[in-house]
C-alpha cells in the first residue's frame, strides 16, 4: 500500500528553498518514494488520495524532544520558574518516579501529539540512565516509536558529572563513568542505528550537557567516540545566561569558542536552543555547518528569550525546529511550533524577519539535515514519501488569500487528514487508526495521580 496519486491539492509545499518552495498538482509514491510532482494524470487502477482542500507539505522533522516529560505538563511548582529552578522542581525532582509503565504512557502521549501535528520524525534526547531502573528505557522509547511508524532518533544523553542541587525532595541525579556512557552508547548503536539517509531508526551520542554534564578533559573524547561509531552529537547549549557566565568565569570563553577548542562543531553536531549567542558565535556556527534545534515555545515559556534562528539562517547555517519536552512546553506539537518561529521572530526582528515558507523549510528539510537524513525533509522526486496533508476546510482557514501559508500563520491546533512515512500510513482521517485515545486519557491521568503524590505516601 506505499503506491498511491495524492491529487486535488490547494497546492504543495516542498520543504525547499526560494521558488522552489511551492508547487501545484498531484504527487505521485511508487514504492513509497516520490515518484513524481505537478501535472499527473491517473492511471488505471492506481489508488488515489483525495487531498481537497488541503495542503501537501513534507513530514515535519522535530530534532529535539523529551517524551518522558509528557506526563509533567504544568506541574505547578515550576509554573511561573525560569530555566534553573525549573529544572529542580520539575525533571529533576520527578526523573525517579519515571518507571517504565509512566514511560510507556507519557512517549505515547507526546508521539501522538507530534504524529496529529504532521510529524513524521522525532529525536528525542533522553538523558536520564539510572541503576535504580529495572527497564531499558531506550527500548522502551524503540517500541514505541515503532508502534506509530515514526522515524525515531534517540539521542542518547546521560552525565558523568552533575550539578548538586539541596533538598530532600528530589533522588540525587544519576551519573556515570565516561567509560560505561561510551559502551552503554555504543551497545544502543550496534542494536538499533541505522547509518541508511532514509533510516527508521537512529542513535546519537548526546550527553545531556557539555558545559555541566562532561568534565572538560572528557569532551574530546566523547567527540572522537562518537565519530569512530559513526554516530552525530547533540546536546544543550547555551539555553540561557547561564551556560555564558560558566564558561566565561571557568573558561575565559563563550561557550560555542570553548567547544569549538574541543572538536565539538562540525556538519555532525547539532545543539538545542543556542538561545545565548553573540554574533561572532553565530558566524561560526554558520561557517562550521553545526546545526540548531531550535525550541521557539519552550523557550518563550520558560522566559530564555529567543534564538538568533533567523541570523544563523541568513548566514548560511543549518536551522531546524524543534518542541523541546512538555514539561517546558504544554503544546509541544510542530504546528504550534511553527507558529510560534513565525510570530517570535517577527515580533524581535520586524514583519520581514522570517517568512512562512522558511518556517516550513526549518521544520522540514533543516531538521533533515541536521539529523543526516538526506532522504527525507522535502518533497521531490526520488525522496522518501514522508508527507502530511493539512486540511485547511475548518473556520480557522476561511478567507484565508494564501492557502499555502496557511500551516503556519493560522497557529491552533493542526487539522492533518492524513500523513505517511515512506508511503506508509501514520494519520487516518485525523486520528492514529489503532490508538484507543479514549484509554490513553484515562492512562494519561492515572500515571499524573500517581506522580504527584507525595513521597511519605509513595513510600507507605
Amino acid at each position: 500500500m506505499t503506491d498511491f496519486l495524492i491529487e486535488n491539492a490547494l497546492g504543495i509545499l516542498t520543504g525547499r528553498e526560494g521558488a522552489a518552495a511551492r508547487a501545484t498538482g498531484s504527487v505521485r509514491v511508487e514504492d513509497g518514494r516520490i515518484a513524481a510532482v505537478g501535472r499527473l494524470a491517473r492511471r488505471p487502477g492506481e489508488r488515489v488520495v483525495d487531498a481537497s482542500g488541503c495542503v501537501v507539505a513534507p513530514g515535519l522533522v522535530n530534532t529535539h524532544h523529551h517524551l518522558f516529560q509528557s506526563v509533567l505538563k504544568g506541574v505547578p511548582a515550576g509554573l511561573d520558574q525560569p530555566l534553573a529552578p525549573w529544572l529542580r522542581l520539575v525533571p529533576y525532582a520527578y526523573w525517579d518516579r519515571i518507571d517504565e509503565e509512566a514511560l510507556r504512557v507519557s512517549a505515547t502521549i507526546g508521539l501522538v501529539e507530534l504524529a496529529l501535528s504532521g510529524t513524521t520524525t522525532v529525536a528525542d534526547h533522553h538523558y536520564f540512565y539510572s541503576d535504580l531502573y529495572d527497564f531499558d528505557p531506550n527500548e522502551v522509547l524503540f517500541e514505541v516509536a515503532e508502534r506509530f511508524g515514526l522515524r525515531f532518533v534517540l539521542a542518547r544523553g546521560g552525565a558523568t558529572t552533575t550539578r548538586r542541587f539541596d533538598g530532600a525532595d528530589f533522588a540525587p541525579l544519576p551519573t556515570e563513568s565516561l567509560g560505561s556512557m561510551i559502551d552503554a552508547v555504543e551497545a544502543a548503536a550496534r542494536r538499533w542505528h541505522d547509518p541508511a539517509p532514509d533510516a527508521m531508526r537512529r542513535v546519537v551520542f548526546a550527553p545531556t550537557t557539555p558545559t555541566f554534564s562532561l568534565r572538560p578533559e572528557e569532551l574530546r573524547t566523547v567527540a572522537a567516540e562518537a565519530r569512530r561509531m559513526g554516530l552525530r552529537l547533540h546536546s544543550h547549549l547555551s539555553e540561557n545566561g547561564d551556560y555564558v557566565a560558566h564558561t566565561l568565569n571557568n573558561f575565559g570563553k563563550r561557550p560555542v569558542h570553548w567547544l569549538a577548542e574541543h572538536d565539538w562543531l562540525g556538519e555532525d553536531v547539532f545543539f538545542a536552543h543556542l538561545v545565548e549567542c553573540d554574533a561572532s558565535e553565530v558566524a561560526l556556527l554558520a561557517q562550521t555547518r553545526t546545526g540548531m534545534a531550535h525550541c521557539p515555545q519552550a523557550n518563550a515559556r520558560l522566559g530564555s528569550g529567543i534564538a538568533p534562528a533567523a541570523a544563523m539562517s541568513r548566514a548560511g547555517g543549518r536551522v531546524s525546529l524543534a518542541v523541546d519536552g512538555a514539561a517546558a512546553n504544554e503544546a509541544a506539537d510542530m504546528a504550534s511550533a511553527l507558529y510560534a518561529g513565525f510570530c517570535l521572530h517577527r515580533s524581535a526582528g520586524g514583519a520581514g524577519a522570517v517568512t512562512p515558507d522558511e518556517l516550513v523549510g526549518w521544520g522540514s528539510r533543516g531538521g533533515a539535515e541536521v539529523l543526516g537524513l538526506s532522504a527525507v525533509g522535502t518533497i521531490e522526486p526520488g525522496k522518501a514519501a514522508d508527507l502530511v496533508l493539512f486540511d485547511l476546510s475548518h473556520p480557522r482557514w476561511m478567507g484565508l488569500h494564501d492557502p499555502l501559508a496557511g500551516p503556519v500563520i493560522g497557529g491552533g491546533q493542526a487539522q492533518v487528514r492524513a500523513s505517511f512515512v515512506a508511503g506508509r500510513e501514520l494519520v487516518r482521517n485525523g486520528a492514529v487508526p489503532w490508538l484507543d485515545m479514549e484509554k490513553l486519557g484515562h492512562d494519561a491521568a492515572r500515571t499524573v495521580r500517581r506522580l504527584a503524590e507525595p513521597r511519605s505516601a509513595r513510600a507507605a
